[in-house]
C-alpha cells in the first residue's frame, strides 16, 4: 500500500505553465511594449521641445534687461559673464541651437 501511494505521488507533478502559456503572455508583454515605447518617445521631444521655449524666454528677459545698461550687439557669453544666465544655461542654449539676433531677439536656430 506505501508503494502504491509512492507511485501515485511520483506521477502526480506539481502545476506549472505551459510553453503555450509562456509564449502568450511574451507576446502580450511585446504588444505592449510597442503601445508604450512611441508614447514615451513622442512625451520626451514635448518635454524638450518646452524646456526649450522657457529657456529661450529666460534669454530674452534677460537680453531685455541687459540691453537698457549695456550696449549692442548681445551675446551668450556677454550674459554669462554679466550674470545675467548660468554656465549650465548657456550650454544647454548652444545644444538647443538657441541663438541672439543682432536686434536682440532670441530664438531657436533650425
Amino acid at each position: 500500500m506505501n508503494q502504491l501511494v509512492n507511485k501515485i505521488k511520483k506521477n502526480h507533478k506539481a502545476p506549472a505553465f505551459t510553453l503555450i502559456e509562456m509564449v502568450i503572455v511574451l507576446f502580450i508583454i511585446g504588444l505592449l511594449m510597442l503601445l508604450i515605447l512611441p508614447n514615451l518617445n513622442s512625451q520626451k521631444k514635448k518635454a524638450e521641445n518646452k524646456t526649450d521655449n522657457a529657456l529661450v524666454t529666460t534669454i530674452q528677459t534677460q537680453v531685455n534687461l541687459y540691453e537698457d545698461d549695456i550696449e549692442k550687439p548681445i551675446t551668450l557669453e556677454k550674459l554669462k559673464d554679466a550674470g545675467a544666465i548660468s554656465n549650465q544655461q548657456v550650454e544647454q542654449a548652444k545644444k538647443a541651437k538657441i541663438k541672439i539676433s543682432a536686434d536682440g531677439n532670441v530664438g531657436i536656430e533650425n
